[in-house]
């Protein structure tokens, strides 16, 4: 498997392009500008080097470069996830899981969501 690991800009910047499928360095400029400070050129520095990274690719439109992602979202998050889960979790998936568990309140419904998802079915109600 192909490791896709970004940090938060790259993220945001993939989001970006997923959302529009291609966009100019202008465009993500402007998309990330109200969360973000970030000079065009900061933007246009970090395209180029998720270019050489794979995760996306560019097209000459006129005289802009447009980038559209090589990679989907579930690639990247399942690549990541996995490096997650090797990196803290010793690649023990049910580790992370009960992490997730014992850290947040899950409510009952969000349990019977699981189970769907699962293939578990519902946990019988108590009387």
């Amino acid at each position: 498997m192909d490791r896709h690991t970004l940090g938060e800009l790259q993220t945001a910047i993939m989001r970006i392009l997923w959302a529009r499928g291609r966009a100019s360095v202008a465009e993500v400029h402007e998309a990330l500008r109200a969360d973000r400070r970030l000079a065009p050129t900061t933007v246009a520095t970090m395209l180029r080097k998720m270019e050489d990274k794979g995760v996306l690719r560019h097209v000459t439109e006129g005289r802009a470069f447009l980038y559209l992602p090589t990679v989907s979202e579930v690639q990247v998050r399942r690549s990541m996830v996995a490096a997650l889960v090797e990196r803290l979790f010793a690649g023990d998936a049910r580790e992370l899981v009960a992490h997730l568990v014992s850290e947040r309140e899950i409510e009952p419904q969000e349990l019977d969501a699981l189970r769907r998802r699962f293939g578990r079915g519902r946990k019988p109600e108590r009387s």
